[in-house]
């Protein structure tokens, strides 16, 4: 029987460089408070939000994705030309039909790539990120661009105060490459599909729910096993956790689970959150270019990421920062 051959693959994946694009607009709690039943003290204190981003009618899903790529290969010294896989996580397409993902790749200069969109809802960063890092150890590819994009405003009741507040527009990136030594640890991922219902956009409507209660209660009592077991798989522990950046979904959240994991004091802790809101599948790109750009992290940090949402789904790793 004749035999399939391989190609080789790299030893490990890295994260090469970090690009964001974050919407002109600023909307604070006291201007959504003119229009709506809140107040910035109610914000804060329930989910930490002082300010979030929403995008004009220009700066559409594929135009935000195409400027963070695009700063995402320069920051990373490779041309466009050198990216042969686009991976594009996102919940808020405009159409089921065609995939954006061949569209950015398109727009940025890169040629006839593989691409293709994710959809695992907050968590889909995470997971394409790990595609990304397996398809480069199996030598499906040489480099990938990956990016979390989102315009949650399209699917938000701006007279739902629960939502509202909450949800936000950006895109930020990575540019996937192949390593000697492993810079990207293995995936914990999964679901937990029971709770299905928890956010989602029902059947005719154009406005996301959220059961909010729900998804604190999972997020702070089912996730930290996930970080702890990514720490293990990748042979770290807390005291080795350099940068901490989950999916900014709720300070609240961020800050107990930090608290439960007993990182150091000297971790530096992403709340993007703050000045961002829940850009879904674009939070934890987003909060590492910040994090970067601010110099409160810097270029050779071991971080440890976790997405969640939708789904219910769920993906923590480890990797060190470009």
């Amino acid at each position: 029987m004749t035999s399939i051959q391989l190609p080789p693959g790299a030893p490990g994946a890295r994260i090469l460089g970090l690009g964001a694009y974050r919407p002109r607009r600023r909307v604070t709690n006291d201007e959504l408070a003119q229009t709506m039943d809140t107040n910035d003290v109610w914000v804060q204190s329930r989910v930490g939000i002082a300010e979030r981003r929403w995008a004009s009618e220009d700066e559409t899903l594929v135009e935000m994705s195409v400027a963070a790529g695009g700063k995402a290969i320069a920051s990373s010294g490779l041309d466009a030309a050198d990216i042969d896989l686009v991976l594009l996580a996102t919940t808020s397409p405009p159409e089921a039909i065609p995939g954006l993902a061949p569209r950015v790749a398109h727009q940025i200069g890169i040629p006839r790539p593989g691409a293709f969109d994710i959809n695992a809802g907050c968590a889909g960063w995470c997971y394409a990120v790990s595609a990304a890092a397996d398809a480069i150890r199996a030598g499906s590819a040489r480099n990938a661009l990956v990016i979390g994009g989102e315009r949650l405003t399209d699917y938000t009741n701006l007279d739902d105060r629960a939502t509202a507040v909450i949800f936000a527009d950006g895109a930020g990136a990575a540019v996937v490459g192949p390593s000697d030594v492993p810079r990207i640890g293995p995936v914990v991922w999964g679901s937990d599909g029971d709770l299905h219902e928890a956010i989602a956009v029902p059947p005719g409507e154009k406005g996301m729910s959220m059961a909010g209660q729900a998804v604190y209660r999972w997020a702070t009592t089912k996730l930290t096993d996930t970080l702890v077991e990514a720490m293990r798989r990748a042979g770290v522990g807390p005291d080795d956790i350099d940068v901490f950046a989950p999916h900014q979904a709720n300070l609240r959240i961020i800050e107990l689970m930090a608290k439960r994991l007993k990182l150091p004091e000297r971790t530096v802790i992403a709340r993007d959150i703050v000045r961002s809101g829940n850009t879904s599948a674009a939070s934890v790109p987003l909060a590492l270019s910040a994090l970067l750009e601010s110099g409160e992290a810097k270029s050779g940090d071991l971080a440890l990421l976790l997405g969640y949402g939708a789904g219910l789904t769920f993906a923590g790793q480890v990797v060190v920062l470009p």
